[in-house]
């Protein structure tokens, strides 16, 4: 088998991969390390989707890399930034040159005797088998399905006769200047699709079964442009991220213990925003707020467009497509030229690698998480999973340098595999987000891994005490194993 070897082998070279990749290498310049990409070009998320108005949903300060700052005033930045910021950070730290594109995972095995990972892929372009080797092995692959989102079955939708179009699949040729659109959906992409479509569009409708929080943000950061005055950009920016993070924690508190005041004034910002010619029942959703991820739309761009007319909502239920739109149970007619179906994502683990230990398989779900980034059982695999209730390179930068420290722990006492065991039997059937009741997260409960009632094995969700579990507890716990290269030459010669 004609297998290259890294020290450590990262599986997508997203936002999560790009800054564990750059953390490990800054860390550890000597350590042989390379990236797994199935697309042929860096970015992740940020480099598949491309519809209009594509941008994050949480403010940039501390959506960025705390080891490489963003330094800009746009709070919530376009996809295309977010890209070209990855790359910069890549090529800053020579990560770039460590990319290979094209190659698509299909399984990995650990071998005890041997103390590394073979991972077995494929190049997608010319269909050549590839194999590698690693001593540790990160998963940085997001979760979900790059292939194709979510699709519910619409009856009647052979019939429509203008064009459908699934977000993360765009089209770069769309035209829908003075076209009739219908974008199905609720959420954060739906309601960044609406304005930003409205601007060309004849008119854009959102048509929703049921509403979801949506809050304005200012799109511009005007408080670190006043600071920047009388201040260098590097305290600035610095104060903003600890500042946002504050908030952002003060904001999911307040949601989780008073939900009903914070529901009150959640809508009154809405009621206050789109004006009376809006109905508020499109904007006020059954359950209370982060019972599902809230939608942040920048200087209320949403709220403007709607109040102005050019986009509409409706809160309804599809009956069937018709060849000219959407027939609704209520009776009411959507004409449609385009039907955007902002329907969501299928949740997907590992980029649906699977996985082996000693040739036995394991399943995420069977297993428990080890402080959100190891997996009980599985030796030498990192699983890096960012925040659903604040941004997620918060968790995925922390998760990076507790790696490192783990690194050096084993590095510095000649350890050569490190195993998370669970001895006090504290697992428990509840999922990583169950928490959460979005539509994705239900749908992937069988395919999340669980998490434990106590210590490491419990879901935090939390950067304050993440930070600490992962940068301050010490590395070699009572739930951790360790085995030496000594140990395993001695067994691998008996």
């Amino acid at each position: 088998m004609n297998a290259q070897h890294f020290d450590t082998l990262i599986i997508g070279a997203g936002l999560s991969g790009i800054g564990t990749a750059c953390q490990i290498q800054d860390e550890f310049p000597d350590r042989n390390i390379a990236i797994l990409e199935r697309r042929e070009r860096l970015g992740g998320t940020w480099d598949l989707f491309r519809y209009p108005g594509v941008r994050s949903d949480s403010d940039m300060l501390t959506f960025g890399y705390k080891f490489r700052p963003w330094h800009d005033l746009k709070v919530l930045a376009d996809g295309a930034s977010i890209r070209d910021y990855i790359a910069d950070t890549a090529a800053e730290y020579g990560i770039d040159k460590k990319i290979h594109y094209g190659v698509k995972t299909l399984s990995a095995d650990f071998s005890t005797a041997d103390a590394q990972w073979t991972v077995t892929a494929f190049h997608e372009a010319t269909g050549e088998a590839r194999t590698y080797t690693a001593d540790f092995l990160v998963s940085c692959t997001g979760y979900y399905n790059y292939d194709a989102g979510h699709l519910p079955s619409f009856p009647g939708i052979d019939s429509f006769k203008g064009q459908t179009v699934h977000p993360q699949h765009w089209p770069e040729d769309l035209d829908y200047a003075d076209k009739k659109v219908v974008v199905i959906g609720s959420g954060a992409t739906a309601v960044t699709l609406v304005p930003s479509m409205a601007e060309k569009a004849e008119h854009v409708t959102m048509l929703q079964r049921s509403p979801s929080y949506i809050f304005a943000l200012p799109a511009f950061d005007k408080i670190s442009q006043a600071l920047c005055r009388f201040l260098p950009d590097d305290w600035v920016f610095e104060l903003g991220r600890k500042r946002n993070i504050l908030i952002q924690r003060w904001m999911y508190n307040s949601c989780r213990r008073w939900p009903k005041q914070t529901r009150r004034f959640l809508l009154s910002q809405v009621r206050r925003k789109v004006g009376p010619s809006v109905d508020m029942r499109h904007f006020t959703p059954s359950y209370m707020p982060w019972d599902e991820r809230l939608c942040a739309v920048p200087d209320g761009d949403l709220f403007k467009t709607l109040a102005a007319g050019d986009a509409s909502v409706v809160t309804d239920h599809i009956e069937t497509f018709t060849h000219d739109g959407i027939l609704l149970k209520s009776g009411e007619k959507l004409e449609a030229d385009i039907v955007v179906t902002a329907t969501g994502l299928d949740v997907q683990m590992l980029g649906g690698m699977k996985l082996f230990v000693d040739g036995q398989p394991r399943e995420l779900h069977d297993q428990l998480t080890y402080k959100s980034v190891l997996i009980e059982g599985v030796p030498n695999l990192a699983w890096i999973f960012g925040y659903t209730n604040a941004p997620w390179t918060l968790k995925s930068d922390i998760a990076g340098k507790y790696l490192c420290r783990l690194f050096k722990h084993m590095d510095e006492n000649g350890l050569a595999i490190a195993t998370p065991y669970d001895a006090d039997d504290s697992a428990l059937d509840d999922g990583i987000l169950d928490s959460l009741q979005s539509g994705y997260v239900q749908r992937a409960k069988e395919t999340l891994p669980r998490q434990g009632a106590t210590g490491p094995w419990k879901v935090l969700m939390n950067y304050s005490r993440d930070t600490d579990l992962l940068l301050e507890d010490p590395v070699d716990d009572a739930a951790m194993r360790f085995e030496t290269a000594g140990a395993l030459e001695e067994v691998s010669v008996a």
